[in-house]
């Protein structure tokens, strides 16, 4: 006998599209959504402190206010708390965004869903995204912003993503990026950086014996100028 899918996510999507039961309005840039307290705290313990926590009182009001947020950005987000779903339109478009002129807007907008899903504690969205840029996003002319963006975020995985990346690049493409203006603020802003990729670059070259490790710590860590 074969069981049938669980259809709660469609259930939930429901209970957001028709506001039945709605306790809750958000504004953000604007724009208001009609929520659920408890279906917010649920899923995130950000929201859960908000609006049932020692940070209640600020969150009684009829409408509470969402700042420094784009409402497309919210309004993923909340379909997302609501679902479990990434954003169905941005995940079937995604790929198709990122060879195409949108590219910029789409990875402008992930960017926000990161920061969003950091912001309310959402690890399972951050995941998502995280594994996306990944995916689609990593190249020689984005891995110096998807670094600075996993430092902000504190995002191990996309750290994670870009050092393997990077170690696989040849020599020539690694000093061609680092002579680029986005690297040299990653190397200003976050030297760790650097010391973890000279170790993985080091371990490759010992591992394969075909580079000399010196050579690549030389265009890492260029002497200082006298």
């Amino acid at each position: 006998m074969l069981v049938p899918l669980s259809r709660i996510s469609q259930h939930f999507n429901h209970l957001l599209q028709t506001k039945v039961g709605s306790d809750v309005i958000l504004e953000v840039s604007g724009e208001t959504f009609a929520a659920h307290r408890c279906v917010l705290a649920a899923r995130s313990t950000v929201f859960m402190e908000q609006l049932f926590g020692s940070m209640k009182e600020g969150t009684q009001a009829d409408v509470i206010q969402i700042k420094d947020m784009k409402a497309e950005v919210f309004k993923a987000l909340l379909s997302f708390i609501y679902t479990d779903v990434f954003p169905e339109m941005e995940r079937k478009e995604a790929e198709v965004k990122a060879e195409a002129t949108g590219f910029e807007t789409w990875l402008q907008w992930l960017e926000d869903l990161i920061a969003a899903a950091d912001r309310y504690d959402l690890q399972h969205l951050r995941f998502c995204c995280e594994q996306l840029l990944c995916e689609v996003v990593l190249d020689t002319t984005t891995v110096p912003k998807m670094l600075d963006l996993a430092a902000k975020h504190h995002s191990h995985r996309l750290k994670k993503g870009c050092m393997r990346f990077l170690q696989y690049q040849s020599p020539s493409t690694l000093q061609t990026l680092m002579v680029t203006d986005s690297w040299k603020h990653i190397s200003l802003a976050y030297p760790y950086v650097l010391d973890e990729l000279d170790a993985r670059l080091a371990a490759k070259c010992y591992a394969s014996d075909n580079d000399n490790p010196s050579v690549l710590h030389g265009f890492l860590f260029p002497p200082s100028k006298k």
